[in-house]
């Protein structure tokens, strides 16, 4: 019988974690979980996760507990993240993007597996590696506990200190503690890859079809305004090298009919400071008023700040967008 081996006692989200992804794998998926910390029976494992102070891919094992163990993703040439691996990190540094293509059924090749392969790391097994490994989160008192993480619901499924040891399987209780992390990597992998890379997709066209919307290049468009579109903006933008460019706009459509020209902020971090805030003399107007000051027929309102400002049609707003960048000194076409 094949097994997979980690280590006995109280388990962590990290070796269970490992365990799930390895199993998820057609060569791994008949092997059977052996817990246990005796060096002889480990020996007889095909592959040995969290136990054994060894870390070697050729020889099919991922422990983190060694005195010289310093890996991260960066440090494995794989992404540019700094947080000290744990097993859990190790198997998706190695395993990660083979999980990924057989759970969403993506062919190897298929550029969409390295960016979720980046996003699923990032947001779902980082937290694991660093809570692992000690690593806080930010510095100072916390102002609250986090009442529920998915290292603490693995923990929970520990026996408590006082439940007697004849009365727990503690395998049953690994193979629920699997499966609950199981569940949370596969629908949060599902999102990423049925809804956040379509949004992934829709911005990326609008950063490709600027310069269709204006010369200039610094207004980017969507015909569904309510696309979340900031977060993708920031990460292609700086994939790409666009950061010298300065877009500054987006327009977005209304369903309920308007059009809005949002200023684009400065990052993804400084998101109350703007690139571009619409003229100051035109902050806090509204309808007639506003017309009478910017001279662009339709004119809604531009908000007290100058990050946002509506008119009733896409060629209004668009006209805004413009007119703002040349009182701004910021127009200019290629």
């Amino acid at each position: 019988m094949p097994f997979i081996g980690t280590h006995s006692g109280k388990f962590h989200c990290d070796e269970v974690f490992a365990c799930w992804m390895l199993k998820t794998l057609p060569e791994y998926s008949e092997h059977v979980v052996l817990r246990s910390r005796d060096p002889d029976v480990l020996k007889t494992c095909d592959i040995v996760v969290d136990v054994g102070a060894v870390y070697d891919h050729s020889q099919l094992k991922y422990d983190h507990h060694q005195r010289s163990f310093n890996e991260t993703m960066k440090t494995l040439g794989l992404l540019d993240f700094n947080t000290k691996l744990s097993s859990a990190g190790l198997i998706y540094a190695h395993y990660g993007k083979s999980v990924i293509a057989v759970l969403r059924n993506i062919p190897n090749g298929d550029p969409r597996l390295d960016i979720l392969y980046k996003k699923m790391y990032e947001n779902f097994v980082e937290c694991c590696d660093a809570v692992d490994n000690g690593i806080p989160q930010y510095d100072g008192i916390p102002r609250y506990r986090l009442a529920s993480t998915l290292t603490s619901r693995v923990n929970d499924l520990n026996p408590s200190w006082n439940e007697p040891e004849d009365s727990v399987n503690l395998d049953e209780r690994f193979a629920q503690a699997m499966k609950l992390v199981g569940e949370e990597f596969t629908r949060k992998l599902k999102y990423y890859h049925e809804s956040w890379l379509s949004v992934r997709d829709l911005v990326k066209q609008a950063i490709d079809k600027r310069y269709e919307v204006d010369p200039s290049g610094k207004i980017i468009l969507f015909e569904n305004g309510g696309v979340p579109w900031e977060e993708d903006f920031f990460n292609i933008e700086k994939e790409e090298g666009l950061e010298k460019f300065d877009i500054s706009y987006a327009l977005l459509a209304d369903n309920s009919g308007p059009w809005y020209v949002q200023s684009i902020p400065l990052n993804e971090l400084q998101t109350f400071e703007n690139r571009a805030p619409l003229p100051e003399p035109w902050r806090g107007h509204r309808d007639a008023d506003l017309e009478a000051i910017c001279g662009i027929p339709g004119s809604i309102f531009v908000h007290a700040s100058g990050f946002l400002g509506g008119t009733k049609t896409r060629e209004g707003t668009l006209k805004m967008a413009i007119e703002a960048l040349k009182i701004l000194g910021k127009y200019k076409t290629i």
